[in-house]
């Protein structure tokens, strides 16, 4: 069956792997050079060129169901034509036929009621090992009845593009087409971008097809009263760690759906960022590094094979993925009921935001709507310290449709449900980025943990007629100054210009993306 179904895809490898064993595949890629041990267990690989998403890269195909549903309005959502598709497709089908290759079938859903399968063809055994790690694995029926997919993906990093010879710019390219619902990644080492392509596959074939919000988010349960949480950001903010809460249990930290069931977890693992971790701040993330893991780009001592977690010399976005099941404290399967709780973290490099507010479903709507963040070193091609940025809905590269449809269905959602929305800085204070200090994170686990479980609310809220939003007046845990980011700068009037330049921001980025919406629209989104 797999063979008539790679051969229909096109690929007519003599060796075909399918389904390997995590120990399988890692005894492959070290014995093939694609990795080494890490003195964990963990193989090590480095992604060469590409150590984080290029996004000048990505392009989505103008094919006629896309070109209806696709906002070509937002610039991170490149068209590509289905002649230059078609192109790349069959020139990366021949490079892998004359190849051994991996294949990797998985759900994208832990919600099989709302599941896609997905078929991975990949040119590394590293490579087919995250992305087993990543999704969701099927059970031996599942895997036995598992037929057509309904997502394909080729994954090969050693076929280096051009304009010659496949119609593109540059030695890389990732290529969605929503309408046969097929993946490229070509020419780039960094298996985020094969994780990446699938979420944004999802994104649109949930809420164009089943009606189902999907989330860049991360979310937990509390394991004594059921209820969960979500927590959006983007990559750097803290939804991994913040979702890694030992007194949590944890449904997912990136990816979900929020189904008329429930929460469930598009994936079946995690990918977690490396860069100073310890197991003293992050024991759960720290322990789930072992065998069976995939690591990128981490700088290992040459005696012991041990990660120095504090070195960036091959890049900040140094990252690890893991199934859930290395997380102890992880829900099985990956499902939850309606969230009570929604947290916006983002991680202001102004150091003017709270480092928690409370938000009514107006402001729920503008923060979705607005995603304001500061990009981290890494995480992208060329990002090498903090940059202030808008990314609408938290995650505006892997939401290709009109901002809109996700806005309407969360809003929909926060009135159905009555679900408290909070605003979290995990960013600095004291100061901007180069004066100020990050917020310790203990203060952040403290104030999200208040906010969840609703001990926040007790000693009530002061108004903040800059931001509009409301910021609780005492936490457990947490200094009373921080709660007010003007006591914690040296100068108060430096604090207020930066305020005021930021809540300009607010208004001018809104005003430019959503032009004739005003904030009483957002109470009535029509979808």
């Amino acid at each position: 069956m797999i063979r008539t179904i790679l051969k229909d895809l096109g690929i007519n490898s003599e060796k075909v792997n399918v389904d390997w064993s995590p120990a399988k595949l890692t005894e492959y890629a070290v014995k093939a050079g694609e990795g080494v041990l890490t003195n964990t267990g963990s193989l090590m690989c480095k992604t060469g060129k590409y150590t984080g998403r290029s996004p000048q890269n990505r392009y989505i195909v103008d094919a006629p169901k896309a070109h209806e549903n696709v906002n070509w309005n937002s610039p991170q959502n490149r068209p590509i034509d289905v002649e230059t598709y078609e192109r790349l497709y069959n020139n990366v089908a021949a490079y892998l036929s004359d190849r051994e290759v991996f294949v990797v079938r998985a759900f994208a859903g832990a919600d099989r009621a709302y599941a896609r399968k997905v078929l991975v063809v990949c040119e590394r055994a590293s490579q087919a090992l995250f992305i087993s790690q990543l999704l969701v694995r099927p059970t031996k029926d599942e895997l036995s009845n598992f037929g057509r997919p309904d997502i394909t993906v080729f994954a090969a990093p050693g076929y280096s593009t051009s304009k010659e010879v496949d119609g593109v710019d540059g030695d890389a390219a990732v290529m969605l087409n929503f309408d046969t619902k097929g993946i490229i990644v070509a020419g780039t080492g960094y298996s985020g971008e094969i994780k990446k392509g699938v979420f944004t596959t999802m994104s649109y074939l949930l809420p164009v097809e089943d009606g189902v919000l999907s989330m860049h988010c991360s979310a937990n349960v509390d394991p004594a009263t059921g209820k969960t949480a979500v927590l959006f950001g983007l990559s750097g903010t803290g939804k991994t760690t913040l979702s890694a809460d030992p007194n949590r249990r944890l449904i997912g930290d990136d990816e979900h759906g929020w189904s008329p069931r429930g929460i469930f977890n598009i994936e079946g693992g995690c990918y977690a960022k490396c860069i100073d971790l310890t197991r003293e701040r992050e024991p759960e993330i720290f322990d789930a590094i072992k065998f069976g893991c995939v690591t990128e780009n981490l700088v290992l001592d040459p005696e012991t094979s041990e990660p120095d977690y504090s070195d960036g010399s091959i890049t900040e976005n140094t990252r690890a993925g893991y199934p859930l099941t290395h997380i102890p404290s992880a829900v099985e399967p990956s499902v939850g009921e309606t969230p009570s709780v929604i947290l916006f973290l983002t991680a202001d490099a102004y150091g003017v935001l709270p480092p928690i507010s409370r938000l009514d479903r107006t402001e729920a709507m503008f923060h979705f709507l607005t995603g304001y963040t500061s990009k981290v070193a890494g995480t992208e091609v060329g990002i090498v310290e903090p940059q202030p940025t808008f990314s609408a809905l938290f995650g505006e590269p892997f939401m290709p449709l009109d901002h809109m449809v996700y806005a309407y269905l969360l809003g929909e959602k926060i009135a159905k449900h009555n679900t408290r929305v909070y605003l979290v800085n995990t960013g600095w204070t004291g100061g901007p980025y180069g004066v100020g200090h990050r917020i310790a994170l203990s203060h952040t686990r403290a104030l999200v943990r208040a906010a969840m479980d609703g001990s926040l609310d007790y000693a009530g809220y002061r108004h903040d007629d800059v931001f509009d939003v409301d910021v609780p007046r005492e936490c457990l845990g947490v200094p009373s100054d921080l709660l007010e980011p003007r006591k914690t700068w040296e100068d108060p009037e430096a604090y207020d210009e930066a305020a005021a330049k930021l809540a300009k921001l607010f208004k001018e980025n809104f005003e430019k993306r959503y032009p004739g919406t005003s904030l009483e629209d957002l109470t009535t989104l029509k979808r």
